[in-house]
Formats: C-alpha cells, structure tokens, sequence
C-alpha cells in the first residue's frame, strides 16, 4: 500500500500563489494533482512522470508548474496568479506501473484550496 499526503493548501486571495506538495511513501512512476468539487468527479490539473514529463490542462498552463523530487519520493504545485474558479479540494494521485500489463494508482485525501477576498 502507498500513502499519499497533502499539503500546501490554504486560503489565499485573487492573484496569489500557493504551492501543495505531496509526499508518497514510495517512489512512483508518475504523480499528479487533480482538483475536485463536490459532486463532480476529479479533473487532471497536472501530471509529471519520473523522468520529468509533464502535463497540464489547458486551463492552467503557464500559471501552474508542476515538479517533483525523486530523492524525497515528492511532487509539488506551484500555482500561481489564482483566480476566484482555482477554489477545490486538490488531490494528489500517485501511479505505479509494475509491468506492460499492470497499472495501480494510489490516492491523498486532498488538500483545500480557496481562493476569495
């Protein structure tokens, strides 16, 4: 079992940044956040693999960067110039990839993100 954990999150108002980070209890192949909202399902903010590919989606793409430290089994999110639609609950996924055939992810319980003045 991997463990997954948050933090970095907060309260913060419009233009500001904040940087989440996600300690995993082992190292993974790809790391991610996602964002959540209640009652919808998770959505990829960004994603970096373990030699440093990255993805983001559209909506975040030169505001937010996403990093991770090998030796410290980490992933960060470095968000930037926030705006009021960034408020979520944002959670860390881990990927592990044994084999061509297998695939498991692992998931943090969130970290709160708002966004108001």
């Amino acid at each position: 079992q991997v463990q997954l954990v948050e933090s970095g999150g907060g309260s913060v108002q419009p233009g500001g940044s904040l940087r989440l980070s996600c300690v995993a209890s082992r190292r993974l192949d790809a790391m991610g956040w996602y964002r959540q909202a209640p009652g919808k399902q998770r959505e990829l903010v960004a994603g970096i693999t373990s030699g440093g590919n990255t993805d983001y989606t559209d909506s975040v793409k030169g505001r937010f960067t996403i990093s991770r430290d090998n030796a410290k089994n980490t992933v960060y999110l470095q968000m930037n110039s926030l705006k009021p639609e960034h408020t979520d609950v944002y959670c860390c996924r881990g990927r592990v990839i044994p084999t061509i055939a297998a695939t498991y992810d692992y998931w943090g319980q969130g970290t709160q993100v708002t966004v108001s003045s």
